[in-house]
């Protein structure tokens, strides 16, 4: 009798024209696939029901979240290997779904046929499982309105203060660090990033600053107790907003610094001297894009500047075939989306602002994203306890997937420095480029 593993070895390259990248150990404990490789391990049959019911990206990472599906050996390596077939983002979008319809036809196809066959066979009989409980409920209806966005960052946010804390370590900054060497530390590579920002934006004691997506409160910290400013900053996550709070009194800077629960669109005590965002901009979605940045521009003073870091995807050939992907739609970041820079620039632009610098950090985010990995693996025990194993996996692997995005240039981020330059012409930035001061 052939082995579960060799069969699914045979049937998947017959089902897609091509050998698994990976070795295969199946739920019978048997092994196939080319020697070395990391291990790509079915625990149960299951896992093969929900990749049938949901083929490509979606079904995995459902299997991958339940514990159904385990990579043995190097995880990077392995989605490396993968990225050819399910997650090749240098591929246009409009190739992706032709090259998908190609292979949604074969198997209907009387050669193919009798493989998946074959393949639902071994999977057992009955419908897959629930998807886990991790997966994101954010409801329907318009994207973006007030209710369903505070409902998409809790999702996010709302998983324990403690776990971040394991994730990010002392500096609890979710976002790219500023790396001037590889072999730095976190926390000194997220120092060098706050100072980055606040320079950017010349803050001085006394101006007053908002933070839009403060999460927990290290902007803000940074610069009131660095460069003396009065500091508001909003998030829309409850957790967040109380441990940032307490950061805050501990320093003793109640004084200077306000955190409020708040939507960017619910402010209405502007203006203000300069704004930071922060890796919040990739949830205001496509929709409500434009009127984010009316908002900050109407926001700031004169000759204030807005400091917009955010991650980008590359451009597609057909926009309007873009999708958003789904195992971060359900998992991580619901409803996120992710625009080309130069449509950012473009509509900083058309909303008032005069774009002076930008930079892009991508391979910044590599190495933070890879941090975060081995302070999640590190800790993968505490990780468990204080969230969910599902919880803990999908982090892992968006983390990982992330950084390996990065470092291939699926994805980028860029810091955007635009000012509210007056009518008088007069930025206020100097004439030789980056001495931010002036």
């Amino acid at each position: 009798m052939t082995h579960a593993a060799a069969r699914l070895a045979a049937l998947a390259e017959e089902v897609m024209g091509a050998p698994l990248p990976l070795r295969i150990r199946a739920w019978d404990r048997s092994e196939a696939g080319p020697p070395g490789a990391p291990v790509l391990i079915l625990r149960r049959r299951r896992a093969l029901r929900r990749m049938l019911w949901k083929p490509g990206e979606l079904g995995l990472a459902r299997a991958w979240v339940a514990g159904d599906l385990d990579i043995e050996g190097d995880l990077y390596e392995a989605l490396e290997r993968l990225a050819g077939l399910l997650w090749e983002k240098d591929e246009p979008t409009a190739s992706r779904s032709a090259r998908l319809a190609a292979a949604w036809k074969a198997l209907r196809d009387p050669g193919t046929r009798n493989a998946v066959r074959d393949l639902v066979a071994l999977a057992g009989p009955g419908l897959p499982p629930a998807p886990p409980r991790e997966e994101a409920g954010t409801g329907r209806g318009p994207l973006h309105t007030l209710r369903r966005d505070k409902r998409a960052i809790s999702h996010h946010y709302d998983v324990g203060n403690d776990f971040y804390e394991l994730v990010l370590g002392p500096s609890m900054v979710y976002s790219c660090a500023y790396w001037e060497r590889a072999d730095t530390t976190l926390e000194e590579a997220q120092r060098a990033k706050l100072d980055l920002v606040c320079r950017k934006l010349a803050l001085e004691p006394g101006r007053r600053l908002l933070d839009v997506g403060c999460g927990w409160g290290s902007m803000v910290l940074h610069a009131a107790r660095e460069y003396g400013v009065r500091a508001v900053g909003i998030t829309l996550s409850e957790e967040q907003a109380a441990y940032a709070r307490k950061r805050i009194a501990d320093a003793g800077l109640t004084e200077r610094i306000e955190i409020r629960v708040q939507d960017y669109r619910e402010i209405d005590d502007g203006p203000y001297d300069a704004i930071s965002s922060i890796g919040m901009a990739e949830h205001v979605g496509s929709v409500r894009y434009a009127e984010y940045t009316r908002i900050l521009h109407r926001l700031l003073v004169p000759g204030g500047r807005l400091l917009n870091h955010q991650i980008a995807r590359r451009p597609e050939p057909d926009e309007e075939a873009y999708h958003v992907d789904e195992f971060i739609d359900r998992y991580v970041f619901p409803d996120g989306e992710l625009a080309p820079v130069g449509r950012t620039v473009t509509q900083l632009e058309e909303a008032g602002f005069e774009v002076r610098d930008v930079e892009a950090i991508r391979e910044h985010y590599a190495l933070t994203l890879r941090r975060w990995v081995a302070n999640l693996e590190r800790s993968w025990p505490q990780a468990v306890r204080l969230t969910s194993p599902g919880r803990a996996r999908v982090w892992r692997l968006y983390m990982a997937a992330s950084a390996l995005s990065f470092e291939r240039n699926r994805i980028g981020v860029n810091q955007v420095l635009a000012v509210r330059t007056p009518d008088s012409g007069a930025s206020g930035l100097p004439l030789r480029a980056r001495d931010w001061r002036g």
